[in-house]
């Protein structure tokens, strides 16, 4: 195992548990990750589909080369997240502590996986 593949196996695991995280960042820190007016159902939703792709991303980690589709998406799917929710950010005064919080935190998940996730090659099945 090269070291590149480490490093990736290491940013899912981290980026794994940080979405796992997502529920209590919005509590703690509510300016940076919860959008206004807090809707009940919209944490609900959000927290679903960030702990569940935190599961799956703990799971590649284990294989990345087997789940490279997963990581690129969630590369691709975390920039687009993070450049609407920037562009609403900058709109709207009430929520520019985004810009500090769940947007770089977003952009930096898909610069990261996307660097390490290149180097992966997907396994041939014949």
């Amino acid at each position: 195992m090269d070291e590149q593949h480490r490093y990736l196996q290491i940013a899912l695991v981290v980026v794994g548990i940080a979405f796992l995280l997502v529920y209590p960042l919005m509590k703690i820190w509510p300016s940076g990750w919860s959008w206004q007016p807090g809707q009940y159902e919209y944490e609900q939703m959000i927290v679903g589909v960030y702990a569940t792709l935190g599961v799956f991303l703990l799971w590649a980690s284990r294989k990345p080369e087997a789940h490279l589709s997963l990581i690129w998406f969630t590369v691709w799917s975390s920039f687009v997240h993070g450049l609407i929710m920037a562009v609403h950010a900058v709109i709207d005064p009430v929520e520019r502590g985004h810009l500090f919080g769940d947007v770089p935190a977003l952009i930096l998940v898909a610069i990261v996986l996307g660097f390490f996730a290149s180097r992966e090659v997907a396994p041939v099945h014949e």
